[in-house]
Order: structure tokens, then sequence, then C-alpha cells
């Protein structure tokens, strides 16, 4: 456990020291492209949040098995921003004498984030598919028959009549495949039940976890 927090410790402070230089690279060349004061301090904020938000509809679309190019071409767009606003401050470009063209792009991304962030923002989000209803206790009512109405019962004797079939007997029911998004739920489970006790996890546990009726513990077994 320590270690796992550890490395997570180490992953956010390298974010934050990359966000810290990336924000201020961005806040640089705007300024010096004629965006002073707070308009200097938006423009990395727009970068940021376009990559971000670009990032995680990308996932979801690749996650949900659906084309995912509308995203990727925003986070392209966004990533290129960033990173040529980085490359820019880093000694290659006068800031005190900014091109023309530069200002142009600079003054026109408000323009291009707005239309990247509504395009994104209306991209309908994959539904999650739900969970199966679990089987009712209650069990259904059968009316009786009426035993007028039944037939006198045969006094012939029937031969060769098959066996019973044990209860036993019968074959176990096939597993029943789950959705993409289940299966990741049920594999991130798993690796967190791994790295919190070391051993690896009961299906049946993770299918209680996941709210899923006993009949489905085949198929959560299937994936771990």
């Amino acid at each position: 456990m320590r270690a796992h927090l550890a490395r997570v410790d180490a992953v956010i402070v390298q974010a934050v020291i990359a966000g810290a230089l990336s924000f201020s690279h961005l806040h640089d060349l705007a300024e010096a492209a004629g965006q002073g004061g707070w308009k200097a301090w938006a423009y990395p904020v727009s970068v940021d949040l376009l990559l971000v938000a670009a990032w995680r509809r990308m996932r979801e679309a690749q996650r949900a098995g659906h084309p995912a190019g509308g995203p990727r071409l925003w986070f392209l767009v966004a990533l290129a921003a960033s990173l040529g606003a980085n490359v820019a401050t880093a000694g290659l470009l006068d800031l005190d004498d900014v091109p023309a063209s530069l200002r142009v792009v600079v003054a026109g991304w408000p323009a291009v984030a707005f239309f990247g962030g509504t395009l994104l923002a209306h991209t309908p989000r994959t539904p999650k598919e739900p969970a199966a209803p679990a089987p009712s206790e209650t069990a259904p009512v059968v009316d009786e028959p009426d035993r007028d109405a039944l037939p006198p019962p045969s006094t012939e004797l029937v031969l060769d009549e098959p066996p019973a079939v044990r209860a036993t007997e019968l074959p176990p029911a096939p597993a029943v495949a789950l959705p993409p998004a289940l299966v990741d739920r049920v594999q991130a489970l798993a690796e967190e039940h791994r790295a919190t006790t070391g051993q690896a996890a009961d299906p049946d546990a993770v299918r209680a976890r996941l709210g899923l009726p006993p009949s489905m513990t085949p198929s959560v077994a299937a994936h771990l």
C-alpha cells in the first residue's frame, strides 16, 4: 500500500511541475502577443482544459468501441498549441518582437477553443448498459388446476420410461458475455483486491460488489 501511494505521489508531483511550467510558457507567449492582463492568464487555462476534455472523451469512445476521430482531432490541436508555446518561449522567438502571424494565431485561439469545447460538450456520451436485474425472491403464483377437469389416471403400465434426470447431472449454465464497460470494472476491482491483499479476487465477491445476480458468477470468473 505504501509503495502504491509513493508511486501516486510521484506522478502527482511530476504532473503539477509540468503543468505549472506549461502554464507559465503559455501565459508569457499570450502576453508577448498583445493579450495583457487577465486575458494572458486565461489562455493557458483554455488550452489545458481543451486538452484534458478531449483526452477524456477520446478514452470514453475507445473503451466503448466507438470511433474517436473528433476528440482525437481536438486533442492534437490543443497539444500543438501547448507544445508550440513551450517551444516558442525557449529562446527561438523574440518575445519583444512577436511576428504578426503569431499575433493572429493567438488572437484567434479563443474562437477555435470555444468551437472545439462546444463540439466536445455536445458529443453524446456512451450510455452505460444497465446491470442484469436481480431475480425476484417471491415465487410466482400458479393457479391450481380444477381436479374435476383432469382426466382419470391411466392404469396402463408404461414400459421403457427414461429415468428421471437428477438435478446434479444437469450441465452448468453457460457464462453470459459481459459488456466491455462491465469487463473493465470487473478487472479494476480484481486489481484493487490483488494490490490490497496480495491474493486473487474471489469471483463471487466481485460479482456481489457489482450488484449482479448469483447466476453471473461464471461470467465474472471468466474475466478474472
